[in-house]
C-alpha cells in the first residue's frame, strides 16, 4: 500500500503532462491533487505555524519534538528560522515525511534583513514609493537567499497615537499615504511574482485597527464606528490586497467586543467575500489561545472553532489548530469542508513558490554569501536613510555645514553606539557581525576633511539622572565652532510591547542641551527614535533639529550626507507630532464641531484646552528643506463638474532658494456639506519634485469621483454633489494656494 501511495504521489509531482502536448496541470489541480492524498491529520499539519528553537517574537512554547511532529506532516511552517544551514536542515526532515510536502519558512524582515533601512515610519517620510519599493525589494532579496520565503510584513495599520509602540513599524496617520505606500512596499517583497528566487510572500498586518488601540496601549481593545473602519483603517489593507500580497495577519486586539482572530466580519465576510483574498491568513501569534483571555471563549477548543469558523488559515505558535482541530471534526462542529478550504489556500502558495519543484530552492549558500555582501545594497539603504531624515527647524541657515569648518564637538549618547542605528525589528541574521553598520561617529568622520577637528564627549546616558558627563561635554563644546547633539531614545523603547505614557526625550538629555546652549554655540540636534517625542525645550532652543528615527545600517553616512549638503533633506512627517500627551490621539484630518477651536487665545465655550495648544507642534506633511520653494499661478480646468467628468489642476513651482532640492507639493480637499460630517481637509494627492535652484516647474493633479467619495452611513461609496474646498501646499497647516469648486448631478 505504500508503494502504492508513493508512485501516485511521484506521478503527480513528476508528471507535469499527461501526454506530449497536453496542457501543464494548473496550481489548483495540483492542490487538488494533493489534497486528495492528505488524511485529516496531514491537512490539520499543514495549518500550523511554531517557532524554531534559537530565538522568539513572543511567548516561546517549549517542544523539543518539532522535528518528529514534521515527520509526521503535523507542520507547516517554521518562523525565525534563518540562514540557508538552517533552513535546508528543518527542510531535509520534511522531505522525510509521508507526503513531503515542504515547509514555509517566515520571518519578521520589516526594514531590511542583513542590509537595514530605516524603520518604515521613517521610510515614509520620504513620500517616495520608488525608494520604499526598492528598500522592501532589496530585503527580499537578502532573505530569500538566506533560506526565507515569507515576511510579516508591510505592517499597514494607521496609526494616530504616538503611545503605541508599534508606529514605528507602520507608514502614519493617513489612509491615503499609507495605501500608496502598502501597495508599493507589496510590490517590493513579492516582485514581478511569486516563484521568482528573489521574491517572498507579503503579509499585510494586522487585520484589522490594531493601530487604534485604546489609550495607545499594545494589545488593547479597539472601539469604533464600521464607517470611521471602512473610510479610515481598511483603505490600506485593500491596497494591498489590491498590489497582490500573498497573506493577511489578523490582529491581537478585539473589534467592537469580537477578537479579531475569530472576527467572521473581517475575515469571511470583507477579506476572502467582498474583497475576494485568494492568500491565506495566519494568526499572530499565539492570538488563537489568547481568545480565551478576551473572555469570548471558554478553552482552547471553543477558541479553535471561533478561528476557524471566522476564516483564520494558520495557526502561528498557539497549537490550538493541532490539539483541538480533529475533535472538532469528529464532533461535527467544524465541516470538513473548511478545513479543506484553508489547506488549499496554504498548499496554493507553496506550489507558487516553486517548494514542491524544489524544496530547497532557497537554501543555495553561494547566493547566500553574494548577496549579503552586495554593495549595492548598501548604497541604497544610504540614499533612502538620507530620504528619510526631516529637517524640523534651521534658524540662521545653520545647515548646511560648511566643509571649511575647523572643529566640530560630537556630542550625545548616541554618537558611538553602532546596534542603536538598527532600530527595533531588526534582523539578527546568523554569523553576521555588526562591522558593516555605520555609527554616527564613523560617518562624520568618513566625511570630513583632514582640515577638520571632531571632538567627542558623551555627555549623558539615554536615561537615568546622571550629570557627571556636563562638565566634559562643556569644555569639548567650548572649542568648537559648531556642536552636533545626538539625543533621543534607545532602540528598544519603540515596538511591539513599547507603549509608553511618557514620550517625552529620556533622561536629562535636554538638559544637557541646555547646558550646552550655555556656552553661546550654535547647536544642530540629531533625534534618534521610532515615534514622535515630545521634545518642547528641544524645539524652541536648539538651533537645528534633524529627526533622524532609526536610519538603519547606513545611518551614519547618511545623517552625514545631509549635515553637510550632499544630499538636502525632503522630506514630510506622515504623523502629527504632539506638543504634549494631552493631545493624543492628535490627526490633521479631524472633523469639526458646532463649536469648533480656531486659535489658542479664545476658550470661550468651543472645542479648546484651557491649559494647552489645540496645535500640534510639527503637523502632518511638515519638513523643511536648505532651499525655498514659491507656490504660484493655480489653475483649474473648470469649476463645476459632474461624477463622469474631471477636473485638470495645475500650479507652478519655482526653487527660489540657493539650493537644488525636492518638494513635496500637497493637494487636500474638503467636501463643505456632506450628508455626514466631513473631515476638515485630506490628503487626496502629492508630488515630489526636484528642482535646481531658480527652476521652475507646472505640475498637474486630477480631481475624479474617485476623490471626492466616501462612505456614507449605509456604508456606500459615493460621491455627493456639492461644493469643495481645494488646498496645495507644503503641509497640512501650510496651505500656499486655495480655490474651490462645485460637484453637479
Amino acid at each position: 500500500m505504500n508503494k502504492i501511495v508513493q508512485g501516485a504521489f511521484c506521478l503527480i509531482f513528476g508528471m507535469l503532462s499527461i501526454v506530449a502536448g497536453a496542457q501543464v496541470k494548473s496550481v489548483d489541480q495540483k492542490v487538488d491533487s494533493v489534497m486528495g492524498l492528505m488524511t485529516l491529520e496531514e491537512k490539520i499539519g499543514q495549518m500550523n505555524q511554531y517557532n524554531d528553537d534559537w530565538t522568539a517574537t513572543g511567548p516561546v512554547t517549549l517542544d523539543n519534538t518539532k522535528a518528529e511532529q514534521i515527520r509526521q506532516g503535523q507542520l507547516g511552517s517554521l518562523l525565525n528560522c534563518m540562514g540557508t544551514r538552517r533552513v535546508r536542515s528543518w527542510q531535509m526532515i520534511a522531505m522525510q515525511s509521508r507526503l513531503k510536502i515542504p515547509l514555509l519558512f517566515g520571518q519578521d524582515v520589516i526594514h531590511g534583513y542583513k542590509t537595514t533601512f530605516p524603520i518604515p515610519l521613517a521610510e515614509a517620510c520620504s513620500w517616495d514609493t520608488n525608494a520604499m519599493e526598492l528598500s522592501a525589494r532589496i530585503a527580499a532579496t537578502e532573505a530569500s537567499a538566506g533560506g526565507i520565503n515569507w515576511t510579516f510584513a508591510p505592517m499597514v495599520d494607521i496609526a494616530r497615537d504616538p503611545r503605541w509602540g508599534r508606529v514605528m513599524e507602520g507608514a502614519g496617520e493617513d489612509p491615503y499615504l499609507g495605501s500608496l505606500i502598502a501597495t508599493a512596499r507589496v510590490k517590493g517583497f513579492q516582485g514581478k511574482k511569486l516563484g521568482d528566487l528573489n521574491a517572498v510572500m507579503a503579509c499585510a498586518k494586522h487585520f484589522a485597527a490594531y493601530g487604534a488601540a485604546i489609550g495607545g496601549r499594545d494589545y488593547n481593545s479597539v472601539d469604533m464606528s464600521d464607517r470611521l473602519l471602512w473610510e479610515v483603517y481598511l483603505p490600506t489593507f485593500k491596497a494591498a490586497e489590491e498590489a497582490g500580497v500573498a497573506t493577511f495577519m489578523n490582529s491581537f486586539n478585539d473589534l467592537n467586543g469580537v477578537p479579531a482572530t475569530g472576527n467572521k466580519y473581517l475575515q469571511r465576510d470583507i477579506l476572502k467575500g467582498k474583497w475576494d483574498f485568494k492568500g491565506f491568513v495566519v494568526s499572530d501569534w499565539g492570538s488563537i489561545g489568547e481568545m480565551i483571555n478576551h473572555g469570548n471563549v471558554k478553552d482552547g477548543y471553543e477558541a479553535a472553532l471561533s478561528a476557524i469558523t471566522a476564516g483564520c488559515d494558520m495557526d502561528m505558535e498557539s497549537r490550538n489548530y493541532k490539539d483541538h482541530l480533529a475533535q472538532l471534526v469528529k464532533d461535527n462542529k467544524v465541516p470538513v469542508a473548511l478545513i479543506d478550504e484553508a489547506v488549499k489556500r496554504i498548499l496554493r502558495k507553496k506550489f507558487e513558490l516553486g517548494l514542491f519543484d524544489d524544496p530547497y530552492r532557497f537554501c543555495n549558500a553561494e547566493r547566500e554569501q553574494r548577496e549579503l555582501n552586495n554593495p549595492a545594497h548598501a548604497k541604497a539603504a544610504r540614499e533612502i536613510a538620507a530620504k528619510s531624515i526631516v529637517l524640523l527647524k534651521n534658524e540662521h541657515q545653520l545647515l548646511p555645514l560648511s566643509k571649511n569648518i575647523k572643529v566640530i564637538a560630537f556630542i550625545g549618547p548616541l554618537v558611538k553606539p553602532i546596534m542603536q542605528n538598527k532600530g527595533f525589528w531588526d534582523v539578527e541574521v546568523p554569523d553576521i557581525d555588526s562591522s558593516y553598520v555605520v555609527s554616527q561617529w564613523e560617518g562624520l568622520k568618513n566625511k570630513v576633511g583632514k582640515n577638520t577637528k571632531l571632538l567627542y564627549a558623551k555627555g549623558c546616558a539615554i536615561e537615568g539622572e546622571n550629570r557627571d558627563g556636563f562638565a566634559e561635554a562643556l569644555e569639548v563644546a567650548k572649542q568648537a565652532d559648531v556642536v552636533i547633539l545626538s539625543i533621543g531614545e534607545r532602540r528598544d523603547m519603540t515596538g511591539e510591547a513599547k507603549s509608553r505614557s511618557n514620550i517625552n526625550i529620556p533622561g536629562v538629555q535636554e538638559d544637557l542641551l541646555k547646558a550646552l546652549l550655555s556656552t553661546g554655540k550654535s547647536v544642530v540636534v540629531l533625534i534618534n527614535a521610532g515615534r514622535p517625542l515630545v521634545f518642547n525645550y528641544t524645539a524652541e532652543h536648539a538651533t537645528a533639529i534633524l529627526y533622524t528615527w532609526w536610519l538603519g545600517s547606513e545611518a551614519g553616512d547618511a545623517i552625514a550626507d545631509v549635515l553637510f549638503g550632499d544630499y538636502n533633506p525632503s522630506a514630510k512627517l506622515p504623523i502629527s507630532f504632539p506638543l504634549s500627551v494631552g493631545q493624543i490621539p492628535i490627526y490633521y484630518s479631524h472633523f469639526n464641531t458646532g463649536r469648533p477651536a480656531t486659535s489658542d487665545t479664545n476658550h470661550n465655550y468651543n472645542s479648546s484646552y484651557n491649559d494647552l495648544s489645540i496645535f500640534p507642534r510639527y503637523e502632518f506633511g511638515y519638513g523643511l528643506s536648505y532651499t525655498t520653494f514659491k507656490y504660484s499661478n493655480l489653475q483649474l480646468s473648470k469649476k463645476k463638474m459632474t461624477s463622469n467628468d474631471r477636473i485638470e489642476v495645475s500650479v507652478e513651482i519655482t526653487n527660489t532658494g540657493n539650493y537644488a532640492g525636492e518638494e513635496i507639493v500637497q493637494l487636500y480637499l474638503r467636501d463643505r456639506v456632506g450628508s455626514i460630517v466631513r473631515p476638515v481637509k485630506e490628503l487626496k494627492d502629492f508630488r515630489k519634485i526636484s528642482l535646481k535652484a531658480g527652476e521652475a516647474k507646472t505640475i498637474q493633479f486630477v480631481i475624479d469621483k474617485e476623490k471626492l467619495s466616501f462612505y456614507n452611513q449605509k456604508l456606500e461609496w459615493v460621491a455627493e454633489p456639492g461644493d469643495f474646498d481645494l488646498m496645495i501646499g507644503a503641509s497640512s497647516k501650510d496651505i500656499r494656494l486655495t480655490d474651490s469648486f462645485e460637484l453637479i448631478p
